[in-house]
Formats: C-alpha cells, structure tokens, sequence
C-alpha cells in the first residue's frame, strides 16, 4: 500500500466517525436516541436497512463464494422480497401503532413479561455474537494479508465504531450508513470496470461470461430437492424466505432502523426500496466474485489465497515439496490459459463442446492440486486455516489494483464492517436498556435512560471486541454468521406469528415452548442432519406446534 491509499483509508474512516458524532450530537431524549427522533426518510431508511445486512463479510466472503462455488449462493436471497412484502404489509403497522421501541414490547402487551424478556435474551445472544463476528471479519483477513496485529485491529475497528454509536445512537447510525453505503458501491463498481479491463483485449464481457459458464460458475437456479445441497431455490424461498422475515421482522438491528421512518409509509417504502435492491446487488457481488475467477484463468494464482497458510507451510519442513506443487500448477495455468483462449475465439459449437471437457479436466486437476497443497499446510501446521474462499478476492485487490484504488476498496470493507456493527450495538443497547433495564426500572427521568443506553450500547461495544479478540475462523465467515441467525431466528420468528396470528394461545405455553424449541433446534444444528437454512423454518413451526399443543393440554393452568 502506498501514500495515496493510506491517506484514502484513513480520510474516510475519520469522515464516517466524526460526521456521524457531529451530525448527531444532543440527542436530549430517549425517542431522539432509539428512534433517531423519528425523521428518517425512506431512502434513508432503505439505505441503513440494506447497510446493516451488508457487513464487510458481504465484500469479503460472496466473491470468493462465487470464484469457488458460482453464482449459486444468489438464491439465499430468493426469499428477501417475499419477506420483505410480509413486514410491510403486517409487523411496520402494527409497530408503529404500539409506538413501540423495540420489537420485543409488543410480546409483553400481547403475551406477558417472562415472553418478553426471553425473546429479547435470544435476540441479545446472537447478535452479540455476530457482532463480535462482524468485526472480527475484516480484521482477521487484512491481519493475514497485510501482517497487522490481529488484536490491534479488533481494538480499533471496534473502537471507531462504538465512538459514534454511543454518542449519536440511531441518528447517528442512519447518517453514516448513507455514506458508507455510496462508499461501497462506488468501490465494487470501480472494482468490476477493472477487472474487466485487465482481461485480455479479445476477451469481452459476453465471453468472459460464457468462459464462466463453460466452468460452471453460472448455474444460478438448482430446482433439485437435495438436502445435502445448501443452495437451491427451495432453499431460498422457503428457508431464505423465514430467515428474512426473523431476521428483518424481529431483529432490533433492522427493526430500529425502520422504526426511525418519519411515517409507516416511509418505512414501508424503505423496506421496498431493500427488497428491490437488495437481490441484484448480491448478484452483482458474486459476479465480480466469478469475474475474478475468470481474470485467474489468464494470470497467475496462488496454490492457497491465504497468505499466512502459505507462509508457514513455505516455513516448514513441507517447503520442498509445496514448491513442487507450484511448480506444477504453473504448467497447469499455461495450459488453461490456452484453452480459455481457443474456446474464446473457437465460433464451432462442436469444437466448443470439446473444449468444455478439456477445461472441466483442467478444472479437476487445479482443485486436486490445491487440495494437496491444503494437506501439506495442516501438516505444517494441524491449526491452520486452508480455506481460502474470504481471501480471494482481498488478495486479488492488494495484488492487482492500482495505486489510490486499494485504499478505496479497503475503506469499503472497513466501512461494510463499521456499519453493521453500528446497528447490531446500536440495537443491543436499545434492547438491553428498554426491555432489560427501563422495564424494571420505571419512572426515571429521560436523560437518565438515554445515559444507561449509551452506557449498554458501549458494554456491548466491548463484548463484541471481545468476541472479535478470541473468534476463530470457520468454514466461511458469511456462512457462519447466517449459521448463528438461523439457530435462534425461526423460534424468535415463531413466537411472534403466534403473537400476531395464534390469539388463542396465551404467554406460558409460548415461554415454554420458546425454551424447548432453542434446545432442539440447536441439537439439530449439532448433528447436523438438515442444511442450516432450514433450522429457520423448523424452529418456527416448531415453537408455533408446541405452543399450540401446550395451550390444549394445560388450558385452564395456561396464562
């Protein structure tokens, strides 16, 4: 990195966290704190909602999802809108009736206290996890790539952060999320222009899409029924579509950031303005993802992208033999580079045909020697981490991009990351201090809750560093924090269509059926029998069974 990018990184991160602490200063009350005083415009709301579920992990992991994988991953998110139609039309109204602070009063006025308060546990357990994870994502990638101390930056992307959240709360939040949001986008589209002018000049972008077709990285639908399959359009709608009305209908993270609209109808419209948006960026995400795969096809690549795996393996007693198999690979990319090219410029269908056999063996061989090479990494190092698919992409950006660009595309991550975490403490506070706190503490002044607000909202600031400070890498980072919604959101999502739909089943056959439904669902995840996106739907009708049952059985002790 050089001046200019270091200057690019630095300047915008001060702009985010000392525009947002001005801009939302002399909050006097509670409403201005939690609810951003209510002034939210719609396209202020859709922005915040679409910032805060677009954490760094979204510019990090979903390329190099999509350069492994293709562009399958797109259909989680086929049940975003369904979703999105649902929120506005049932939970928006009925919330902004209650005038409610966060989602979880609602269950007290509906069912009663014990509900209320375990619903709002859940909700404060997994996100305060995520929000750990959150920040733990970009800090963990850049510390490889870049050799920063990991903590160091665990301490410091939480700290910019918790600055402006406890200073301005949802004010705050909403103003900054609007830059960071320009921020991003206008990064990943400079992003993709490059990528395809750095191919080789015959090479289009039709044909660079149909190279990636011939690797079979543009297989969008899958209409099998496989469970062992994570991403399939039934997939989608159905898991995707219960995640995304728990996540978007029950979470404080994004119900807070809709709760600030200016009326129902500009939250409504914000709400519309994501279910539009939202589906075309993540395909837009994972084609620069599958365009870099193709942008590889032509230059050189590395055997692993994840450069402290490299190193110690190049450090061991394993160096002779991984050189070999870099040896090997670099034979291999000559000879894909060929055939990319021929099947490029080849008009004949049959030919073109042949050609798509010679580049699935070419495919077959790469992913046999980067497995080797995975091998000789955990025997030079048992707890290394080999997976590589939240490194390709930072690695394409520091190895490929010009000068000035790198600092821009490091300030999308770290802005993608400081957003999301902003709402998830933003919302953790609000939480903690209304249904925890206020609710069992009546009748203070309101400077004395916006002060113990601010207080929680800077207690989970550092428990997410905390998380952040002794998480561990997992399968991939965007996986692992829809993992960690999808085990507590269908039960959360449960109580509340019993709340809206169920009127017969009153709050202690609900708080019992909660409880049985969390351990279940999380024995399930354990073993591992169902892809974790159905864990939404199971736990939703799970809870909602069980309540159900329990209301029949225990009618006259029930309350």
């Amino acid at each position: 990195m050089g001046t200019i990018d270091w200057g690019i990184l630095i300047g915008t991160l001060l702009f985010i966290v000392g525009y947002g602490t001005y801009k939302s200063r002399g909050n006097k009350n509670i409403t201005d704190y939690i609810k951003g005083g209510n002034e939210a415009k719609w396209w202020t709301v859709g922005l915040s909602v679409m910032a805060t579920q677009a954490s760094a992990i979204t510019f990090l992991s979903t390329p190099g999802q999509a350069f492994h994988d293709g562009m399958g991953f797109v259909q989680f998110y086929f049940g975003l809108p369904i979703a999105m139609v649902v929120i506005c039309l049932v939970f928006i109204p009925l919330y902004h009736k209650l005038k409610v602070f966060t989602a979880y009063e609602f269950l007290e006025s509906r069912f009663d206290l014990k509900t209320r308060t375990l619903t709002a546990i859940f909700f404060l357990m997994q996100r305060g996890m995520a929000a750990g994870i959150t920040i733990f994502a970009p800090a963990i990638i850049l510390s490889a790539v870049l050799g920063w101390n990991l903590i160091y930056l665990n301490i410091i992307i939480g700290t910019l952060v918790v600055i402006y959240t406890v200073s301005g709360g949802t004010k705050a939040v909403n103003i900054t999320q609007k830059y960071q949001m320009a921020i991003i986008f206008a990064g990943m589209f400079m992003a993709f222009l490059i990528i395809l002018n750095y191919l080789p000049l015959d090479i289009s972008f039709t044909k660079a899409l149909e190279i990636a077709g011939a690797n079979g990285k543009m297989e969008v639908l899958d209409f099998s029924f496989d469970l062992e399959n994570r991403y399939t359009i039934w997939t989608g709608l159905i898991g995707g579509s219960f995640l995304m009305l728990a996540y978007f209908g029950t979470d404080q993270s994004q119900v807070q950031r809709y709760l600030s609209g200016k009326s129902v109808r500009e939250s409504q419209m914000g709400l519309i303005m994501n279910g539009l948006l939202k589906v075309p960026m993540q395909f837009f995400i994972l084609l620069i993802g599958v365009m870099v795969f193709v942008f590889y096809q032509f230059n050189s690549s590395p055997l692993n992208f994840n450069p402290a795996a490299e190193k110690n393996v190049m450090n061991s007693e394993y160096a002779e033999q991984y050189r070999d198999l870099q040896a090997e690979k670099q034979i291999l990319e000559t000879d894909i580079k060929a055939v990319q090219l021929k099947f490029a410029r080849t008009e004949d269908a049959a030919k073109k045909e042949q050609l798509i056999k010679q580049i699935q063996t070419l495919n077959t061989t790469d992913t046999e020697l980067r497995d080797r090479s995975k091998v000789l990494i955990k025997q030079a190092n048992p707890n290394a981490e080999t997976n590589d698919k939240d490194y390709v992409f930072i690695h394409f950006i520091l190895n490929n991009l010009p000068r000035g660009l790198i600092g821009l595309l490091l300030a999308v991550i770290l802005s993608a990351a400081m957003s999301s975490t902003a709402s998830e403490l933003n919302a953790l506070g609000s939480t903690t201090a209304i249904d925890l706190y206020k609710r069992n503490n009546e009748g203070r002044d309101e400077k004395h809750y916006v002060r113990v607000s601010k207080w929680f909202t800077l207690l989970w600031g550092v428990i997410a560093i905390l998380v952040a400070c002794v998480a561990n890498l997992f399968d991939n980072l965007i996986q692992l924090v829809n993992i960690i919604g999808s085990i507590f959101y269908g039960n959360i999502l449960g109580v509340f269509l019993l709340a809206f739909f169920i009127k017969f089943v009153k709050g202690k056959a609900t708080f019992i059926a909660a409880i049985i439904t969390q351990l279940t669902v999380a024995y399930v995840w354990y073993i591992d029998i169902i892809p974790y996106l159905w864990l939404n739907a199971l736990g939703c009708l799970l809870v909602m069974g069980i309540a159900i049952l329990l209301q029949y059985v225990l009618p006259k002790r029930n309350g």
